[in-house]
């Protein structure tokens, strides 16, 4: 009996050691894994990588929510300044390949709503640039320009004579885009004077224009009849605008919907066009505030 009890005895630390040893040579080889040293990312690819993510991030918001643009001329005054800067939507009516920058091919044409009239849109041109009018004629409208007041589907737009607008000259408006005969000075700083009326259309959409030049090209014009699937679009400085009333390369013939990119939102920031890059003072004597937040 003593001597079976000393055997299973002796058996016992064995068994344990059989068993143990698996299972520290198993934690010592995690531990080792653990302690080798990891491999650092070099400074360089870690800035590389944040810009990566940074431009893919802005490309995707400025391909699909909203994007800025910058008004480059003085076709859409009185509304639109040279040196205004707006932010445009980009989801109101779907998206294109000229929803990418430089109009890549990269997307098919998803279109889940169409431009209203009265609608300031950004599109663009056949001339492959960015342009930015105002939306007065729908597929199947008929549209004519007598005597400077437009004609939609046989109605004259209601056009209402209102206050002159009086844009002061500045770098961005310099007196040589003042037509003859508008300039003046106002309270000792010189300005240009327009004839501005207010536009109603169909629908109750209203804007001002401005009438510069009487008889002017675009003012009476044959009759248009917009074809399916394109808009008509309008500049609001009538006689100052190459537009659908002039077919392309003059001016813009009819635009395919699927080439408008986007909706006007808001004016972001505006600028005279007078400051200076090393004069930090004039960044914000050039701004002017009274234009920020202006909707459409």
């Amino acid at each position: 009996m003593v001597s079976g009890q000393r055997l299973a005895v002796s058996l016992v630390p064995e068994q344990v050691m059989r068993l143990t040893f698996p299972c520290r040579a198993a934690n010592a080889a995690a531990m080792a894994k653990r302690s080798r040293p990891r491999r650092k990312r070099s400074e360089t690819h870690e800035t590389l990588r944040f810009m990566a993510t940074l431009l893919l991030g802005v490309l995707i918001l400025r391909s699909f929510v909203i994007a800025p643009f910058s008004i480059p001329s003085e076709s859409m005054l009185p509304r639109l300044f040279i040196g205004d800067y707006l932010l445009v939507a980009k989801w109101p009516y779907g998206y294109s390949r000229w929803s990418l920058p430089w109009g890549v091919p990269l997307l098919p044409t998803l279109h889940w709503s169409s431009p209203a009239r009265g609608d300031v849109v950004v599109f663009r041109s056949l001339a492959d640039r960015d342009v930015i009018k105002r939306v007065v004629g729908l597929p199947g409208d008929t549209i004519q320009v007598r005597g400077g007041e437009v004609i939609l589907n046989g109605q004259a737009v209601p056009r209402q004579r209102v206050a002159d607008f009086v844009l002061p000259i500045t770098p961005n408006f310099p007196l040589a885009l003042c037509p003859a005969g508008h300039a003046e000075v106002l309270e000792a700083a010189p300005v240009c004077r327009f004839q501005r009326y207010r536009e109603t259309l169909p629908g109750g959409r209203s804007y001002a224009v401005l009438d510069t030049k009487p008889g002017s090209d675009g003012d009476d014009t044959g009759l248009y009849s917009v074809p399916a699937g394109h808009v008509f679009l309008l500049g609001d400085n009538r006689d100052n605008s190459l537009d659908s009333r002039f077919p392309a390369p003059r001016g813009m013939g009819y635009i395919p919907v699927g080439r408008v990119e986007g909706r006007a939102s808001v004016t972001a920031f505006s600028t005279d066009g007078s400051a200076e890059y090393l004069k930090p003072w004039t960044w914000f004597s050039a701004a002017r505030p009274e234009r920020i937040g202006e909707g459409f």
